[in-house]
């Protein structure tokens, strides 16, 4: 069965599903805070990072090589791939309330999403975490040193991250600011007052 096909036979045993993209630079608390959005309002947290480090840490994987090469140097792992671990993710779940964080991460990312999933799913909004680069590497090398396992939380591997996401997620985020989907939350707080921020967003949804 085609990606395609597949794809669609998902979104035809199951109502519409809602989804809310959740972008921000390295270290700027996606994974923090979608985990206080399962807790409280009952969304599935997909990461597309943890998608991608679960899928290169399988022995018998097709992509584990090229998917540690892209992390390792900070680059984008081809958009079939990424689609495919979230189309997986999907299925394999009963819910149809999705947080989609690190992901779309670039032009390519987005239109590999619209032509496969796109006009499936209710695009709720965009979570932008927005988080200065100082603060993001200093939350990464506290992360590391205290043993996070992650191959990229290192300084040469974080400088590479955030010149990528400056180059590559932020033309998606003036995307979706243009068509209205973007809501922003300075995430260089406490996680607190971050998580307050957050919850206003959330509540009527």
């Amino acid at each position: 069965m085609t990606f395609f096909r597949s794809v669609c036979r998902l979104f035809t045993t199951m109502s519409k599903p809602q989804v809310v993209f959740v972008l921000g630079g390295p270290g700027a608390g996606k994974g923090t805070q979608c985990s206080n959005i399962v807790s409280k309002f009952g969304f599935v947290h997909l990461s597309a990072g943890d998608l991608l480090r679960a899928e290169r840490s399988k022995p018998d994987s097709m992509y584990g090589e090229l998917i540690d090469s892209h992390i390792k140097n900070g680059t984008i792992v081809p958009v079939e791939i990424t689609c495919k671990l979230i189309q997986n993710a999907m299925e394999a779940s009963a819910a149809n309330r999705f947080l989609i964080d690190g992901f779309p991460r670039n032009k390519d990312n987005m239109i590999g999403w619209d032509t496969t999933i796109g006009d499936q799913v209710d695009l709720l909004f965009v979570l932008f975490l927005e988080c200065s680069e100082n603060v993001c590497i200093e939350r990464c090398m506290k992360r590391g040193a205290a043993g996070s396992g992650r191959a990229d939380d290192n300084l040469e591997s974080l400088k590479k991250r955030i010149v990528t996401f400056v180059n590559d997620f932020m033309p998606i985020i003036e995307y979706f600011k243009e068509k209205n989907l973007v809501k922003r939350v300075e995430a260089g707080k406490n996680a607190e007052d971050v998580w307050s921020d957050i919850i206003e967003l959330f509540k009527n949804i």
